[in-house]
């Protein structure tokens, strides 16, 4: 029997790495054309950052002729400039371009897989069902979003300011020369040393981000989470208005809502607290910045070692290399949400895998594909999630063209059994086998209805064309549905558009379409007043004479349409009706 005790959730998953959630795209069916534009974007940062290295080499020579007052080569540097910025711009519009369209090619292949995954095996109603995880329309409409368009950025940037890095610190090693300081009396020459102000000024600066932005990564984390929680719930009252006004419920809501609101307010309070501290860090260092090249620079201005424009020049390599030293700096705020992305992917890729890995297990209830034609349990019996004895389901048959009639009071299990037959409860033990080729279909108390056409919530869950117009007009009107049969082409959220009478009616003109081997009703007649009720059935024991039918129903109206019972309980019985 399987068994999950109460307030687990089942996550004995492995953690994953980031570099797992990225590689699978990279190598994929489309790793081709992923890494052409890869190579290509990469190519043109590469550029790029060369043209940032003649811009500074002009920087020298432009500042060297405006201090010479040398009018011959101002208008020749004026061109250059102008060559110089219109390769930039074109360069960068396009590197921009292209990043974007690899961004969204990943992005399109992750939600994809990631779809692919979460309905796959119905691992979206384990999760739902278990509540092995919080929001997971969020963790694929905006985290993969988020993923991969901070990935991309974060990694090509990163590399550019590399490249830049090894650039612009070999110019300013070769310009700036040593420096020769005095330590007990002895001289002491340091090469480079600009390099190494550059590099000690960084360094110091993300220490000091790294310790004051950290508490960041986890607040980020849970401000996702209740945002999507307070959205959710105006979601539900949207969907349950009508319900919520009968009961006048508004002020319950509002309630709720502002109690949910207050998990935003605290934790958004905490995210200003750190992000002040965090401004305050960063700006501080941006500021120091602007000055310290100059600060360290002058001197040797001062001393007569080199030309205004050499000073300009070795100033602005000075910059470009310490911006690049402090990349963790720039980019502590990005690399915050890509952590926080990253651990809300991972947490739900390890859920999702979970789920997959939970139905394939032994044990529990198992559905056995056979090539009997009926379908029979065998020791099946029905548990709670946290493992209690729900009910004992007797040996017996389900035979084509049979029909059964299953009873017991409230809380029994009537409800899980369905569940069980169609592999969604997996709580219990025993076990199921089912005709390998027989169509079954599931009817609930409430069906669902997907937004868009009538024609489509009809042949749900089959394809809008499935069927043809005249074959589902000829079912609508069969279940007293005339006032649709000339609106199947027409757009509604038909939930909300039919009455509760008329979604059971709808349900029952799918069954009529589909035609399944195997039919199972769960209170699927509960709205319908007695003459539609009754009609309903009359009309699919007679279009589906071959098929089994297995309804859950309290109304003994009902029984005339079954020949055999089954009373579910602990004591549970099979007898003819």
């Amino acid at each position: 029997m399987n068994r999950i005790e109460p307030g687990s959730n089942e996550r004995e998953h492995v953690r994953l790495s980031a570099w797992q959630l990225i590689k699978p795209y990279w190598v994929s069916e489309e790793k081709h054309v992923a890494w052409a534009l890869l190579v290509t974007i990469i190519v043109i940062n590469l550029t790029i950052v060369y043209l940032n290295v003649w811009l500074n080499d002009w920087n020298g020579r432009f500042y060297d002729a405006l201090q010479n007052k040398n009018v011959h080569d101002f208008p020749h540097l004026l061109l250059s400039f102008s060559a110089l910025a219109f390769c930039s711009i074109v360069l960068g519009v396009y590197g921009r371009y292209l990043r974007q369209m690899l961004q969204f090619r990943w992005r399109q292949w992750l939600t994809n897989r990631y779809l692919e995954q979460w309905f796959g095996d119905r691992a979206f109603y384990r999760i739902e069902r278990d509540q092995l995880f919080d929001n997971p329309d969020q963790r694929i409409s905006d985290d993969l979003q988020s993923f991969t368009d901070s990935t991309l950025s974060l990694s090509l940037d990163l590399l550019s300011t590399l490249v830049t890095l090894i650039s612009f610190v070999t110019i300013l090693w070769t310009l700036a020369g040593a420096l020769t300081i005095t330590v007990f009396g002895k001289p002491l020459v340091v090469p480079g040393y600009l390099v190494w102000a550059a590099a000690i000024y960084a360094l110091a600066g993300s220490l000091l981000i790294q310790r004051v932005g950290r508490p960041l990564v986890g607040l980020n984390y849970r401000q996702q989470k209740v945002e999507a929680d307070f959205r959710f719930g105006l979601i539900r009252v949207r969907e349950n208005a009508e319900q919520i006004a009968f009961y006048k419920g508004g002020a319950a809501e509002t309630e709720h809502a502002r109690q949910t609101f207050q998990s935003i307010r605290d934790n958004w309070w905490l995210i200003m607290k750190f992000t002040k501290r965090l401004t305050f860090s960063t700006s501080f260092y941006a500021q120091v910045a602007v000055v310290f090249p100059f600060v360290v620079a002058t001197p040797h201005y001062f001393a007569g070692a080199f030309t205004f424009g050499m000073l300009m020049k070795i100033t602005g390599a000075f910059g470009t290399a310490s911006d690049s030293f402090s990349w963790f700096i720039n980019s502590y705020g990005a690399l915050i949400e890509w952590r926080a992305t990253i651990n809300r992917l991972r947490d739900f890729q390890s859920v999702m895998s979970a789920a997959h890995r939970h139905s394939m297990q032994r044990g529990g209830i198992t559905l056995n594909q056979t090539k009997a034609l009926a379908l029979s349990t065998h020791g099946v019996t029905l548990a709670r999630p946290t493992g209690a004895l729900l009910s004992h389901v007797p040996d017996g048959s389900v035979e084509p063209g049979s029909r059964w009639l299953i009873t017991g009071p409230s809380g029994s299990g009537k409800s899980t059994l369905m569940r069980a037959l169609a592999g969604l409860w997996p709580f219990g033990g025993g076990t199921v086998d089912i005709p390998a080729d027989a169509k079954m279909m599931f009817v609930p108390q409430t069906s669902y209805l997907p937004i868009g056409t009538l024609r489509a919530a009809l042949c749900y869950p089959s394809a809008e064309g499935a069927f043809s117009d005249n074959e589902a007009r000829d079912v609508l009107r069969l279940c007293h549905l005339d006032a649709y049969v000339d609106r199947l082409g027409e757009n509604a959220h038909w939930a909300r558009c039919l009455s509760p009478g008329e979604q059971q009616r709808l349900a029952a003109a799918r069954v009529l379409l589909h035609k399944p081997d195997f039919l199972f009703l769960d209170e699927s007649t509960s709205a319908l007043d007695p003459a539609n009720e009754q009609h309903i059935y009359t009309t699919i024991v007679e279009r589906l004479p071959n098929a089994a039918i297995v309804s859950v129903a309290h109304r003994e109206a009902v029984a005339r349409f079954h020949d055999r019972r089954l009373e579910i309980g602990v004591e549970s019985e099979m007898v003819k009706a």
